[in-house]
Formats: structure tokens, sequence, C-alpha cells
């Protein structure tokens, strides 16, 4: 009789917050969305014309530089934006009402008041402070901003937030991912950032470590055909969609004021003087530099992915990186902040590793996770794929001072953010895929892959760099004399005063998070992970 009665209660709650959602909901569906398509590729800039310039000498092939460096990450999008004459179309996970996040929407302001169309395509999930931002921005005539998959109410309060979760979860835990910058449909900056302080080691208290490439050639257009998928489809919403009252002339006169505060304060921060410091000697796309040149193909999850239901491995871009790292023949390298591989992962990289095949992987450790969830789901395979020969190295936490391959700054931590692989030191996957059950079924993705050794050597001396022994531990099995490898210990490796060390539990990690970890790894999550 309890457990009916209960029952009874959960329906009549579920059917009260529907009620309430759809008499508030603010999102019309009588909205008119006209589609839009890239703007053929223009080259009638000083820029543009150097990129041709570059295409002519290389036919048929794409163009890379590397952006490992955050300053030079963030400089290369303001160059590129400064640059823009004709189109910007951005698509971005997060993109904050921060510091950075500003000093772009000021820069894309300035390039659609120079008469650029701008499109900004968002992913609902993370906004909060930012919707005045973007509602001003989409009161520009040549800035439109639409929102992927949101929320039926602007600026939910967080019980408004649960409620719909409760009602729409399986289409709200299905977020787009992707990430990309491109300018006049000649340059693109595509990988792992999102648009914000921590993305570009500029936050006060943590930053992530991370890769973007910046693209000319063929690999362009097929980014921008990517991005008008998105653009285009029936989960992407104009902000103008929803009821509220939106924002007018006066509310972009207000906000060019803001950013123009913003921006001159953020001249004078020592930030500033490190990145304009380096962008001389950076990688950009309109300065004269040397490229990596290789055959390329952007992959992209479609949009249609997010409709849920029975996954559709035609609709998801795993299958193609897997052809290629299962053709591996002696070195695969992987970097994942999140590292999820689950059963068939596991075996999957178990099989190549008994091949022969190195098989070398990179993520967080426990101290310096930003998501202490999906470590918990990387321990539940740790110790299968140490047996079989998998090769783990986890990334040691970087408290203060100044952060290897990051921007210079005073942060707190440093995160592994990167998603990369560099497989027989010939191809390059980079991109905004995480290796976990999240990436695969859940959130949308996209990246390049890239047939071209030097930008391979490049990749792998970033994995390098980052799997020292200062700057990660190397995670090992240690079998005890006299006893078989079943009852091997888990021991982690690093340096400390130049002198080997070795710990044998979850290294410089509270006692809280430890805790933590223990009672997420017993709940069934690992497929929301």
């Amino acid at each position: 009789m309890l457990a009916k009665r209960a029952h009874r209660l959960t329906i009549t709650l579920v059917l009260a917050l529907g009620f309430v959602l759809t008499a508030c909901s603010s999102l019309r569906t009588d909205f008119v969305k006209k589609p839009s398509q890239a703007l053929p590729p223009a080259f009638d800039t000083s820029s543009a014309r150097y990129v041709r310039a570059e295409l002519d000498q290389h036919k048929e092939l794409s163009g890379f530089r590397l952006l490992s460096s955050s300053t030079n990450a963030l400089m290369s999008r303001i160059t590129l934006a400064d640059h823009a004459a004709h189109s910007i179309d951005l698509q971005y996970y997060i993109f904050q009402n921060d510091a950075t996040g500003r000093l772009v929407a000021q820069h894309v302001l300035d390039a659609a008041d120079r008469g650029a169309r701008v499109r900004l395509l968002l992913d609902d999930i993370n906004l909060t402070n930012e919707d005045h931002l973007l509602d001003a921005l989409d009161a520009h005539p040549n800035i439109q901003v639409r929102l992927f998959n949101p929320f039926r109410t602007r600026s939910p309060s967080l019980p408004s937030k649960i409620a719909q979760f409760v009602l729409e979860g399986p289409r709200l835990n299905r977020r787009m991912h992707n990430k990309s910058f491109i300018v006049d449909n000649t340059v693109a900056v595509i990988g792992g950032r999102n648009i914000g302080d921590p993305y570009f080691g500029a936050d006060n208290d943590s930053n992530f470590r991370d890769l973007d490439v910046v693209a000319i050639g063929p690999v362009v257009a097929e980014a921008s055909r990517t991005f008008d998928d998105y653009w285009n489809s029936d989960a992407a919403y104009p902000v103008k969609a929803f009821r509220e009252t939106h924002a007018t002339e006066a509310d972009l006169q207000q906000l060019r004021t803001v950013l123009k505060a913003h921006a001159r304060a953020f001249e004078q921060s020592d930030y500033a003087q490190a990145a304009f410091d380096e962008l001389p000697h950076g990688a950009s796309a309109d300065r004269f530099g040397s490229w990596f040149w290789g055959h390329a193909d952007l992959v992209a999850d479609q949009p249609e992915k997010v409709e849920g239901g029975k996954d559709v491995p035609a609709l998801r871009i795993g299958p193609k990186l897997g052809t290629i790292l299962n053709a591996a023949t002696s070195e695969v390298d992987l970097i994942s902040p999140y590292f999820v591989p689950g059963k068939s992962g596991t075996k999957f990289l178990l099989d190549i590793a008994k091949r022969g095949v190195s098989v070398s992987v990179l993520t967080n450790s426990l101290a310096s996770t930003d998501e202490p969830a999906a470590h918990s789901g990387y321990a539940h395979y740790r110790r299968d794929l140490l047996a079989g020969g998998v090769h783990l190295f986890e990334l040691r936490p970087q408290p203060g001072g100044t952060q290897p391959m990051t921007a210079q700054g005073t942060s707190s931590g440093v995160s592994l953010h990167a998603k990369a692989a560099v497989i027989d030191g010939r191809y390059t996957f980079v991109g905004s895929m995480n290796m976990d059950q999240r990436s695969k079924l859940l959130n949308t993705e996209m990246g390049v892959i890239v047939d071209c050794p030097p930008l391979a050597a490049a990749v792998a001396q970033f994995f390098t760099k980052a799997t020292l022994p200062g700057s990660a531990y190397k995670v090992e099995l240690q079998a005890d004399a006299g006893h078989g490898p079943q009852s091997a210990r888990m021991v982690w490796i690093t340096e400390k005063d130049g002198r080997e060390e070795i710990q044998t539990s979850e290294p410089d990690a509270t006692r809280l998070r430890r805790i933590e970890v223990d009672v997420l790894r017993m709940l069934p999550i690992e497929g929301l992970l």
C-alpha cells in the first residue's frame, strides 16, 4: 500500500511539474528560423591572399599550426577576428561572460560593425550570466545567436533545471560539445578549447592544458558544412524564440561601453602583457611561417545524434577514429582528460597492445581532475589496462607559479583538457572528443584527422613533455617477491628533487576526494560519464 501511494505521489509531482513548466514555458514553437549557409571563401584581404598563396603551393592539402600555448590560442582567435572581412562562424559548448569571453565578444562585435556576418551557435547547458551578453549581441543586424538543445525557459533557476531534467532528461542530457571558430570560410580554429578564462590560462583558480589547431585549405570548407548542419538543425533555436523581452539597440550600445571598459582593464593586466609579448612568435593564420601540410578529414557527429533512441554508429565519429587506431602497427598515444573506456573500449585497446603496438594514455590524476565522477569510471578499468600492457600516465597537479605548456600566470592548479591521438607517428587527431561514454553516445563531437608525420611529431612532443616524471605520474603494477601477478599492487611513480618517488595510493589527493570517488565507483553511472 505504501509503495502504491509513493508511486501515485511521484506521478502527481511529475504531472504537476509538467503543468507548471508548460504554463510558464518561454520557448515558442511558432518562431521563424531562416536557414543560412556559409559564405563562399573570400581572398580579398591581405591575410586571405597570404592563405591563398600558401594553398597554391600545396594543392589539395590542408595546412595546420598547433596551438599548445594558452596565450597564443587566445591571441590567434583575436587576430583572426580582427582580419575578418565577410563572416565569422563560432560553435562552442561554453562561451563564458568573463575577461577573455568579453574580449572575444568585443572583437567579434567589431567585425560585425565592419560588415562581417556573425553566426554564434552555443550549447545551452552552461549558460547562466551570459544571457544578457548574447541577447545584446543578437540585437546587432549582422549578428545572429542560436542556442542548441535549450531548456524551455531562459535562465532557469536550479529547481527549474531539476524539474526539466525530471521530465526531459533523455533530451537535456545530450549536449553539443563541438568547438570551431571559422573566419571568412578560409581559416578555422578546431580543437578542445571553449571560450573562457580557464581555457586560456587566465583564471585565478584553475586552468586547463589544451590543444587546438589553426587550419587552412579544404578542411575549412568541411568545417563550414558541419557548422551549417548544426546551425540549420531542428535542435538549434534563435534566442528570439524565447518570449522574454529582447535586447534593443540601446542595450547593444550599453554592451559596447561595458566591453570597451573591460578591454582597457584587460590590456593593463600581466596576462595581456605576456600574450602580446608572445604574439609575434605565435602561430596565427595571417603571418608568414611554417605550416604542417597533409591530407585531412573533418570528422563530426551528426546533429541528429541528440535525438536519442537507439545508438546509430553512422551518426558519430567514433567508428572512423577507431578504424585508424585499429590499423596501428607500432605506436598509439592517446590524450583524454576524461578517460572512461568501458568494457568494449578496454578490450579494444588491449587487443591493439596484444599485437605488439605500444599503447600509451595520458589522462588526469585524481588530484588534478576537475571531474571526480569521470575519474571513478576510469578507475574501474585501470588495473585491467595495466595488466594488458597499456601504459598509463596521470597528470600531476601543478599548483601556483608559471605552468608548463600553458599561459604565464599564477593559477592554483592545472587540469588536462586536451583531446588528441597520435598513431604510428603519422596520423593525428585533434578535437573535442573525450574517450569516455558521454562523448561516445550522448554528446556531439568534432575534430580533424590529419595524415602528416611532422604534425604527429609535434603532438607527440606535447605528449612526451606532459608525461615527464615532473609533470605526470606513471602508473604501474608491481608484484611483491614470491607472489603472483594477481597480487600486484598499483603504484604511482614520479620524481621529487631529482629522485624517484613511489606512492601506493592516489597521490596528492585529499582524503575527502578519495572517499568521494570510492562512493561514486559504487553507483551505476558509467553511461553518463
